[in-house]
């Protein structure tokens, strides 16, 4: 709409200051018909660059330059091959007869329950007022021999508003599950602390 009212408007407007400029032209080139140029001034420009010849310098001008002092011959090799010399000498080894070590292979294959996927809760809308800058809920849980969470259950909580949201992902976690002798065991009391923060 305001677009419209400022065309109603400027449109007229435009149209007189046209007319105006035009009938001042027209009036100026009338008065001055008989004017007439009769100086013919050319003027030449060159806007090619022309180059100078140079003689260039000639090698037998050229003169090298004097040393204060020769430089030191190079250094003097008595063994062609230019290894260097790979003498080592051996340190005694420990009499270890007397003790009696099993130092193990190192690898146990026994594990506890190791997180894979943590997906971090949603801060729930409906706990903006009135939330602390850091809210915190800790929740106990169960992981099975397939590495899924179940029974989440909430230990301690600042706000109880955060509590569905802290149940919600802790569901959605996927751990690796305990192994003991080499098979798949359930994990029970796996608690962690989820905390909401307010950016």
């Amino acid at each position: 709409m305001k677009d419209i009212v400022r065309m109603a408007t400027g449109l007229p407007g435009a149209v007189i200051i046209t007319t105006i400029i035009f009938l001042l032209l027209a009036s100026v080139i009338a008065r001055h018909q008989d004017v007439e140029l009769t100086d013919d001034i050319s003027i030449q420009i060159n806007v090619l660059r022309q180059l100078e010849d140079r003689t260039t310098q000639r090698m037998e001008d050229f003169q090298r330059p004097v040393l204060d002092q020769p430089p030191p011959p190079p250094p003097v090799v008595t063994d062609p091959s230019f290894r260097p010399s790979m003498a080592v000498t051996m340190g005694a080894m420990p009499d270890m007869g007397a003790a009696d070590l099993d130092i193990g292979t190192g690898f146990n294959p026994d594990r506890d329950a190791q997180p894979l996927v943590r997906i971090p809760p949603e801060y729930p809308g409906r706990c903006f007022q009135g939330a602390r800058p850091l809210e915190t809920v800790v929740v106990e849980f169960d992981v099975t021999p397939e590495g899924t969470v179940i029974n989440p259950r909430v230990v301690e909580t600042t706000s109880t508003c955060f509590n569905r949201a802290a149940m919600r992902a802790v569901e959605r976690w996927r751990y690796q599950p305990r192994i003991v002798n080499e098979v798949a065991q359930p994990r029970f009391g796996v608690r962690t602390a989820i905390d909401f923060a307010l950016e």
